[in-house]
């Protein structure tokens, strides 16, 4: 971190006002509580007289600016907290927020990827590489490395695109090489060395990301992979669509990253006929725990000669409904003669698919019979044109929504998940982590599994952190997780593995209305009535979201996980808007 006035740039030192400063410029314009700046500056033990010499570094920074001729950023103390004014002209973290909104909503690919591209020459370096605050270290140079990364990848798309593969190869090995479990590069590199006629090293690309995660993470690579490698190995045409019909979204390449998992339903090139073939097998979830009675039912529906075979699973964010369809889908197989296919209904990007493109994606009738399990369907709307054309098959469909329009026109059975009972989310751990670690340490497993709320997603992550850290001990990792679990419970180079991205999506989806219902609830107590705090008709909305549980004829009920992130939510995003003076 730097200040540059003129041709004059200083570097500060690693120090308390420096850290201050961080915290400030992290949150410009926005009053910062003086709750948070202790903890940025002191971590975890500020002394007795913490506020007086926060004032002492305030009055330090105020003095440097001074020093320096800066008149138009001053640190502004306000009810709450401090607050600084940051613009595009005296911060580069605001202007690159601008350049990337302004690249958002550029005329054409040319202007957009000049934008970001201009964004990304802002980027020197390590963010924060001498500030010595552990809290931002540990919390904020993650997520800002989570937004320089997407602004890249979504560059390499657009070069991709334009078909500049040997000139954004340089990028895509380095980028490969630093985030090796963050898959969007490895499919951009592999993609660009086929289409420079590379074939061989492009496999080889594929054979080694494969291996790494089998080996470190014990998963498979992700659909995107595993759809590039069938293409790869069919010699199929990756050209581009043009210019004017590239998506904005990231995930939407024409055969790279279409909404059919690969070993169901490969994606094809636009205007290629659809060949007929049998879906490859469905690999088991990797140390999948728990859930036997939703499996058996589910299993039971979707094999009955009689009566329809549809069932839906729903529930909150995180809770795993994808990985039990999945599950439930691998034991059945042997079922379906015909092949199970999975088309994702979400792409990687939290977008919906277009019922006419995820229509097009559906394989074709057949004398076998076949289950198709639709996953991350976003509501009714988006489901209930594709049943007539899989009326002959059994469907499964994942959902954050009860889909109470589905079943009720098209009968079947609804399995809303909780959370993990105890026993369950100490397997999954073990599975994960490996029985001997975890059996060694059994009480702070059981505490590791209360931190993460019993939550699938948030005990993934946790045994994520574990197998990249061989000589952390599961109560060490359990007690940092504590301090800050939404926060922390998310690896930087996934966003599909972030407490903060997977919950905050599902925040962001809901209107502003529920939204703020949701944090409010979140305020209360675990055993408060919540049908006093908000209307029948908003808590009901909520439970239809997959963010509240229950309802009539018993009481409502916030998963704790859920209400920890939103009490989190509001500490970090809206306690400066309660500060502000009015």
């Amino acid at each position: 971190m730097s200040i540059a006035h003129g041709p004059e740039t200083v570097v500060l030192k690693p120090s308390k006002p420096t850290s201050l400063l961080a915290a400030l410029l992290l949150h410009p314009g926005t009053v910062v509580s003086t709750a948070y700046l202790l903890r940025a500056v002191w971590d975890e033990e500020p002394p007795a007289t913490a506020r007086a010499a926060l004032q002492t570094c305030v009055l330090r920074l105020r003095r440097l600016f001074a020093k320096y001729g800066i008149s138009a950023t001053t640190i502004e103390a306000v009810p709450g907290g401090y607050r600084m004014h940051n613009d595009t002209e005296t911060l580069d973290l605001v202007l690159f927020r601008t350049l990337t909104a302004q690249a958002g909503t550029a005329a054409g690919p040319g202007e957009e990827l000049y934008r970001l591209r201009e964004a990304l020459s802002l980027w020197q370096g390590q963010p924060l590489a001498n500030v010595a605050s552990r809290m931002l270290q540990q919390d904020a140079v993650p997520a800002l490395e989570q937004e320089r990364l997407r602004v890249l990848e979504r560059v390499c798309d657009l070069e991709l695109a334009a078909g500049n593969c040997h000139q954004v190869l340089v990028d895509l090995y380095e980028s490969a090489r630093r985030h090796p479990v963050r898959e969007r590069f490895t499919e951009q590199l592999i993609e660009a060395l086929y289409r420079t006629g590379r074939q061989a090293e492009a496999l080889a690309e594929y054979r080694t990301v494969r291996d790494r995660l089998r080996d470190e993470l014990g998963i498979d690579p992700g659909p995107g992979l595993r759809r590039l490698e069938l293409a790869i190995l069919r010699a199929e045409d990756l050209a581009p669509a043009p210019p004017e019909a590239t998506p904005r979204a990231p995930a939407a390449r024409a055969v790279t990253s279409r909404a059919a998992t690969a070993g169901e339903v490969p994606a094809l090139p636009p205007g290629a006929a659809a060949p007929a073939r049998p879906a490859r097998a469905v690999l088991p979830v990797p140390a999948f725990a728990g859930r036997e009675g939703d499996r058996r039912a589910m299993a039971a529906r979707l094999t009955s000669a009689d009566g329809p075979r549809l069932v839906v699973v729903s529930g909150a964010p995180g809770i795993g409904k994808s990985a039990l369809a999945r599950q439930t889908a691998h034991e059945v197989q042997d079922s379906f003669p015909g092949g199970v296919f999975t088309l994702q209904l979400a792409r990687p990007d939290g977008t919906a698919v277009g019922v006419e493109e995820a229509a097009g994606l559906l394989p074709e009738p057949g004398a076998d019979r076949r289950l198709i399990v639709l996953d991350g369907a976003a509501g009714a709307w988006q489901v209930l044109p594709l049943l007539p054309a899989a009326e002959d098959a059994s469907v499964l469909v994942t959902s954050r929504r009860g889909l109470a329009a589905v079943v009720a026109t098209h009968g079947g059975a609804v399995h809303r998940l909780d959370v993990l009972r105890s026993a369950e989310a100490y397997a999954l751990l073990a599975g994960l982590v490996g029985t001997e670690r975890i059996a060694a340490e059994p009480a702070a497993a059981r505490e590791l599994a209360s931190v993460c709320g019993h939550f699938p997603l948030a005990l993934r992550i946790a045994a994520g952190r574990l197998l990249t850290r061989p000589g952390l001990s599961v109560a060490d990792c359990a007690a940092w997780l504590a301090e800050d679990p939404p926060a922390r419970l998310a690896l930087a180079e996934e966003a599909r593995l972030s407490v903060p991205d997977v919950l905050g999506r599902a925040l962001d989806a809901l209107p502003a209305e529920l939204r703020a219902a949701f944090l409010r609830l979140g305020a209360h107590a675990a055993d408060e009535d919540l049908s006093a705090q908000e209307s029948e008709s908003i808590l009901e909305q909520l439970v239809e979201s997959g963010l509240l549980e229950d309802g009539p004829p018993g009481p409502y009920r916030l998963h704790d996980f859920l209400r920890i992130y939103a009490r989190w939510h509001v500490r970090t995003h809206a306690t400066a808007a309660a500060a502000a003076p009015h």
